[in-house]
């Protein structure tokens, strides 16, 4: 290796590999953006401006929120700007913070969902002691678990990838550093490193998936054993918002990183990562607050009364 030269900098092919459909890409994704961000920055301003949305689901989804604007900010603005420049360059250590924060907060999304469900679970199955378990303090430290959690296995994932060597070429198929095609710019055989990666992914993520699934099967059978139709609906309209949000995570998320980088296509990894990375943070706040009263009625008087 010591006659190769390393590489310490990146070019981001962009939104799309067609020049002609990079504007159309570009100002699609802008709008797009902003609704992301202006729905999520509602959601939390609806849950902190309003005493009656001071509970623990509501507690984790301002949080999902803020971790939602976070995660397409990671990614977006920065492409954003480089379409509109023409400038693709990114150096070698913005690619790995820019990989080291969307992995994080990726991560950190998949715990708080986790939480979430815990939480529903508890509510429906266990309501007689449900807010001496969800005290502030539980929710506090579960948030802290979360966010812990994700950095310990960004890093991770973030010093697997960049242990690599790259000597070129450097042109990343993507619109933003991700781990499928960093991978196979490697100028050594990345198998080791791929496999421990998706090792670690599928402990995560299959863990944090059996244990809302448990959580889901206890709401079920709870659910079931309520004899009036009116009641059923009522217990299951409580965690219906995160059930979507549950499988629209899950079937975006593992798509995109339970598959080998051999077999990984860069078309397939863009319209992936628009899924996972964008339309996953789009739907949230349409999520909850369009199957939701009391977030529709703490939205109205946001509108309103103004946030301040």
């Amino acid at each position: 290796m010591a006659n190769l030269t390393a590489v310490t900098a990146f070019l981001l092919r962009g939104f799309s590999a067609v020049p002609e459909l990079q504007l159309l890409s570009t100002a699609t994704f802008l709008l797009i953006y902003l609704a992301t961000v202006l729905g999520n920055i509602t959601i939390v301003a609806a849950v902190t401006h309003d005493a009656r949305l001071h509970t623990p689901m509501y507690f984790f989804l301002k949080h999902l929120s803020l971790v939602d604007i976070c995660s397409v900010s990671t990614t977006l603005p920065r492409a954003l700007v480089a379409t509109m420049l023409g400038s693709r360059e990114i150096s070698l250590c913005a690619c790995a913070s820019q990989l080291f924060a969307f992995v994080c907060l990726g991560s950190t999304e998949c715990f708080l969902i986790t939480s979430m469900a815990f939480d529903r679970c508890l509510a429906i199955y266990k309501p007689l002691v449900y807010t001496a378990i969800m005290s502030p303090q539980t929710c506090v430290s579960l948030v802290a678990v979360a966010w812990g959690s994700g950095l310990l296995f960004s890093a991770f994932h973030t010093a697997n990838t960049f242990s690599l060597p790259f000597c070129g070429p450097n042109v990343i198929e993507h619109f933003f550093c991700d781990i499928p095609p960093l991978m196979r710019l490697a100028c050594a055989n990345a198998d080791a490193h791929e496999a421990a990666g998706s090792t670690a992914s599928g402990c995560i993520i299959m863990s944090c998936f059996a244990l809302t699934v448990l959580s889901y099967v206890r709401i079920v059978a709870t659910v079931f054993q309520i004899h009036s139709t009116a009641g059923r609906w009522k217990a299951f309209s409580t965690c219906s918002s995160h059930l979507a949000t549950v499988l629209l995570f899950y079937g975006t998320g593992s798509s995109a990183y339970m598959q080998p980088a051999a077999s990984y296509s860069p078309m397939q990894g863009r319209v992936a990562a628009v899924f996972y990375s964008v339309l996953t943070p789009t739907l949230n706040p349409l999520i909850y607050s369009l199957r939701n009263k009391d977030m529709k009625g703490a939205l109205k008087k946001l509108y309103l009364q103004g946030p301040f």
